[in-house]
């Protein structure tokens, strides 16, 4: 991801959990982070305590190694999913999506995040070559573009999906601008398995 779209997407969820989460609110929480931000570490580690997990497959940083298409946790362990930016890596993203749908708890909620770059989502799992993958997904380690359609995909999976934008989060255009907030941030989708 480039870097001022990433600090912009931070700037964006860091808004959403402040204004319209429960995460900070001094509750226990079993929360999930997978390929956590450095950014966001060290303030979820303060935060959150010892109910926070961060995990990812390929690197060391973190506290547990895990293939989100096949989480190692039984169902309805966590109260918060974090995953942002990892989907569009996963060949079966559709099973990663199961997966977080069956680990969250009922009362849970989860924010999955891709980077949304046309109107309906594109793959094709016979280009594997990174020049190719760079070509077609913009990125050499891409599987997919994903479009507008992402959300029903989480909802194929059996999320209800809520989209939170910018305007939602800051509706002063001027006090969104100052935050680095712009329609660039992207929405953020806030996935809960209560209907709705």
């Amino acid at each position: 991801m480039h870097l001022l779209r990433f600090f912009r997407a931070s700037s964006a969820i860091m808004a959403l959990f402040n204004q319209k989460t429960d995460l900070f609110d001094g509750r226990p929480k079993d929360v999930l982070h997978v390929a956590p931000e450095p950014c966001f570490k060290p303030i979820f580690h303060q935060k959150l305590g010892s109910g926070y997990i961060t995990a990812n497959l390929n690197d060391d940083h973190v506290m547990v190694k895990m293939d989100i298409t096949n989480i190692q946790y039984p169902d309805a362990s966590f109260d918060v999913i974090l995953c942002s930016h990892v989907l569009e890596h996963v060949p079966d993203d559709r099973k990663a999506m199961r997966e977080f749908w069956r680990v969250l708890k009922p009362t849970g909620w989860a924010i999955l995040l891709v980077p949304i770059m046309a109107k309906v989502t594109f793959e094709d799992p016979s280009i594997v070559d990174p020049q190719a993958r760079l070509i077609a997904f913009g990125q050499e380690d891409h599987v997919r573009v994903y479009g507008r359609d992402f959300p029903d995909r989480l909802r194929e999976a059996g999320f209800t999906v809520q989209t939170t934008t910018v305007t939602d989060l800051v509706p002063n255009p001027e006090a969104a601008i100052r935050m680095g907030l712009t329609k660039d941030s992207g929405d953020i989708y806030v996935c809960t398995k209560l209907p709705g």
